[in-house]
């Protein structure tokens, strides 16, 4: 059942303060935690490694031997799914309440991430369960959109090569595209209105300084209310869920 435990601890970094605080103990190589599981009174032992690997073993505490019944692909009966359902029930509570979200890897997307949050107070929403890797900023008083971070093929913005690049998008005024975009530093917006929206990739090749003053423009903009052709649109290969953009 390690794609389990992949899956639940996907692009997350474990925070060893709050491991602490959850009720894990510390011993020379690894954090680790008991519970029981109330249905099946089964013992459940939890070790985070150094390293933030996860390790999940369950007991049956009649036998006092490991219980592996429920790490089958197709567990069958009743009771083997409700151990299986305890068993990611334990690990998902944990990932959320003890590991912080590391989905973006890039030194300068993390930078625009810190200056968000110390400046505008906004967090990062994940709105596309099939899209783990897009995220959106919004307004708190008007909800709308002004940053989005998308992981796509460099090759997608017309650029001869197929590494994987973080990007984000920003919106503009349509009269200053044109003067703007120069598919370089500057690209139309990936999968945004490209009258309202352009794309700029997170490598550096733009100094975060000016991104940081081009968000703040983008924060702006988003206070306005949507006139025809100037709202965001997404492909419709992503599915909104409680947008407002």
């Amino acid at each position: 059942m390690m794609d389990m435990i992949n899956n639940i601890f996907r692009n997350r970094k474990v925070s060893f303060p709050k491991l602490s605080a959850y009720g894990f103990l510390e011993n020379a190589d690894k954090y680790s935690y008991h519970t029981v599981l109330p249905d099946s009174g089964f013992l459940m032992i939890i070790e985070i490694m150094r390293d933030g690997s996860v390790k999940a073993t369950v007991i049956d505490t009649e036998t006092n031997e490991p219980y592996t019944l429920h790490l089958t692909d197709s567990p069958i009966g009743s009771f083997i799914t409700g151990v299986k359902i305890e068993y990611e029930q334990v690990l998902t509570n944990i990932a959320e309440n003890c590991f912080e979200l590391d989905v973006f890897k890039s030194a300068q997307t993390k930078a625009v991430i810190s200056y968000i949050r110390e400046t505008y107070g906004d967090e990062l929403e994940f709105l596309w369960t099939k899209f783990p890797d897009n995220a959106v900023w919004r307004r708190k008083d008007t909800q709308k959109w002004y940053g989005v971070i998308l992981t796509i093929s460099r090759r997608k913005l017309g650029l001869s090569s197929d590494e994987a690049a973080e990007i984000i998008d920003l919106r503009i005024e349509p009269e200053q595209m044109d003067g703007t975009v120069d598919n370089i530093k500057y690209f139309p917006g990936w999968h945004m209105n490209k009258r309202n929206w352009y794309t700029i990739i997170l490598d550096g090749s733009v100094r975060t300084e000016e991104i940081c003053r081009r968000i703040d423009k983008s924060y702006q903009l988003a206070t306005k209310q949507n006139r025809s052709g100037t709202g965001a649109k997404l492909d419709k290969t992503y599915k909104i869920r409680g947008a407002s953009y």
